[in-house]
């Protein structure tokens, strides 16, 4: 559960906003999206090597 301490004439839309901080960085909306389809494990595996040597690309670009 999450807590969102408010406090005294604090606004509303303040305590909305630190709510939804907080709500994303559990990662249940991201759970909820990478489990609504399922994917094959050599489609995953293969997308984290295309992922891999892009950010390996990236890395000597910038050296």
């Amino acid at each position: 559960m999450i807590i969102v301490p408010i406090k005294d004439g604090e606004n509303i839309e303040r305590a909305l906003k630190k709510y939804k901080k907080k709500f994303e960085k559990t990662g249940v909306v991201k759970e909820l999206r990478i489990r609504k389809q399922f994917d094959k494990p050599s489609v995953i595996d293969r997308a984290e090597k295309i992922k891999a040597i892009y950010v390996e690309k990236l890395r000597k670009a910038e050296q």
